[in-house]
């Protein structure tokens, strides 16, 4: 921290003021209190443990759906939008997770005998 130096140790010029001391005064009393331990300041510095990891999920835009199962954007939009199709909006436009359109195309899957 650097030193503060006090008022009375520059000379006066006239017509410019005297720097003000900021802050307010410390005493030695006041810098060594000593914490608690149930106190936030005496809680270990750092991230808590880290949260068990995550299975990953893949997003795919509406054009990389629409490529994959062979049909428009439109036909994506209108799954999406008739909830048919599982999406996460991101800002302006969706994300569908992989496994929603794995899931869809084979629900959707029919035999022909």
């Amino acid at each position: 921290m650097p030193q503060r130096h006090s008022a009375q140790q520059y000379a006066p010029r006239p017509g410019i003021p005297a720097p003000r001391p900021v802050g307010r005064p410390v005493s030695a009393a006041t810098m060594a209190r000593p914490v608690g331990p149930a106190h936030p300041a005496a809680m270990p510095v750092g991230r808590p443990a880290a949260p068990a990891p995550r299975a990953s999920v893949t997003f795919l835009t509406v054009a990389e759906v629409a490529s994959m199962m062979r049909v428009s954007k439109m036909t994506v939009y209108r799954l999406v939008h008739a909830g048919e199709l599982s999406a996460v909006r991101v800002g302006r436009s969706f994300r569908v997770p992989e496994r929603a359109v794995q899931d869809y195309l084979r629900d959707a899957y029919t035999d022909i005998a």
